[in-house]
């Protein structure tokens, strides 16, 4: 059987500093321009036309954990403060590119779920239909307390919280309107018609929605959905509700463990297995020889902020360690969720069986790289494939220099090899697994077609005698 080629989605975030904090100094990066919309629209049309088939959009609303007991060390080194919204790019993105999908993400903490559906069904008609979301449930402390919340929730609660969302949002998306419900007939002067447009009168723990849903059904409905969470509870809600994940596993064998696991979950509960694409996030250092592809790594590394990406990782864990030497062992530190992870790769990077804070740091800014001349990277690609990868989600370093030497020096090679698609056309949602515009029958969503019969708004309103 004649294997898919791997999509490959460019992974930016509407910030100056993403995953490779410092690299916005370096002379030829345009990283700091993320205010100006022409630089977005410039980025993607270049993307699109090399071939790109996802412009992918991180983001948060909250400040990271302090660094020595404040938030200096993050807005002074722009780590992902200021951020702004990516949702009110995606018109804009539309209208400079062809076939390039927009996936962003946005939070169940930052928006109610009603008003959300109506700005995803606009968005899904604007883009003609290559719109995705990047579903999030969000721990940032900062993030709660902004929303009026005393703290963070625990984690499972969370995702009790998203699967409530997302139900409110499938009903919207799939249930309030038929397909045929727009008519738009000027001789009988009906543009839609009230019997076929429904309240889906929702009733849940956070969320009472009458509806109907104020879009009519966009051309795939509901947006391709996303998500990236790799705990029981986000791998159980990925296999029951995402068509794509996107994953940083250290290794192909690790994705081959993680992308069978979570198919084996989705056809337990009922889905098709082959319905969810994986996304490995690597990034790609590229070179005429291998001795040249290193060097220019070893010269990448020069405007590195390590400061900055020990503060990314160890925030995200609830550690602060600004106080302490970048040389301190990271066993000083405590237990800390995904210590077992960072002193693996520090241990074995460094060749320090006691790695400290700086020997994580350069793990973390080198893990998932390829370094190598595109043979060689085209060859740990075909591995990558093998276990179950279904595309790559392309980490930067500068803008658009990175984007545009993957696409340069790579592209070609990978062209040759069966591993790009030449087929950019249709909507996102056929594109990445090439099964149509809608949501399949399997998808928990689907069961909302055709549930809803409360038709009120096609009653007739009796008329009043002797009402003035």
């Amino acid at each position: 059987m004649t294997k898919r080629p791997l999509y490959y989605s460019a992974f930016v975030m509407n910030t100056a500093s993403h995953v490779l904090h410092g690299l916005w100094r370096a002379p030829d990066a345009q990283n700091h321009r993320f205010n100006s919309l022409r630089h977005w629209t410039s980025l993607a049309a270049e993307v699109d036309k090399a071939g790109y088939d996802v412009l992918f959009f991180a983001d948060v609303f909250g400040l990271r954990a302090t660094w020595n007991g404040n938030w200096r060390k993050a807005v002074e080194g722009g780590i992902q403060v200021p951020v702004n919204d990516p949702s009110v790019l995606a018109s804009a993105i539309a209208a400079a590119t062809e076939n390039l999908g927009i996936v962003f993400t946005s939070s169940i903490v930052q928006d109610h779920p009603f008003n959300f559906a109506r700005r995803m069904s606009s968005l899904d008609h604007y883009t003609d239909g290559r719109l995705g979301w990047n579903i999030v449930t969000s721990f940032n402390a900062n993030m709660f307390r902004s929303f009026g919340h005393e703290g963070t929730l625990a984690h499972d609660q969370r995702y009790e919280w998203a699967n409530e969302y997302v139900d409110v949002t499938y009903k919207l998306w799939e249930g309030s309107w038929d397909d045929d419900a727009l008519v738009q007939d000027k001789e009988r002067s009906v543009h839609s018609d009230p019997s076929k447009i429904h309240k889906i009168n929702h009733v849940g723990r956070r969320y009472t929605v009458e509806g109907p849903h104020f879009t009519s059904p966009s051309p795939q409905r509901t947006p391709v959905l996303f998500q990236a969470g790799s705990s029981p509870a986000g791998q159980l809600f990925s296999a029951r509700n995402a068509e794509g994940v996107y994953i940083s596993s250290p290794t192909p064998a690790d994705a081959h463990k993680l992308t069978g696991e979570t198919r084996a979950l989705a056809a337990a509960n009922g889905r098709d297995p082959q319905d969810i694409t994986f996304a490995q996030g690597l990034s790609f250092v590229i070179g005429d020889t291998h001795a040249e592809a290193v060097r220019r790594n070893d010269e990448l590394k020069r405007y590195l902020d390590v400061e900055g990406v020990a503060l990314h990782a160890l925030g995200d864990a609830g550690i602060d360690a600004g106080n302490l030497p970048l040389d301190t062992p990271i066993s000083a530190l405590g237990e800390f969720t995904g210590i077992q992870s960072f002193s693996r790769w520090a241990a074995e990077i460094s060749g320090n069986d006691e790695p400290t804070i700086r020997d994580m740091a350069w793990a973390l800014e080198g893990a998932n790289r390829v370094v190598g001349t595109p043979k060689e990277i085209a060859d740990r690609l075909e591995e990558w494939r093998e276990a179950g990868v279904d595309g790559i989600n392309v980490y930067h370093a500068t803008l658009p220099a990175s984007f545009r030497e993957v696409a340069d020096r790579l592209f070609p090679t990978l062209r040759e090899r069966g591993l790009i698609g030449t087929d950019k056309s249709g909507t996102l949602r056929h594109k990445l697994l090439g099964r149509g515009d809608r949501l399949p029958d399997t998808h928990p969503a689907a069961r909302y077609r055709g549930a809803f019969s409360d038709n009120s708004l096609a009653d007739r309103v009796p008329e009043t005698v002797g009402s003035v």
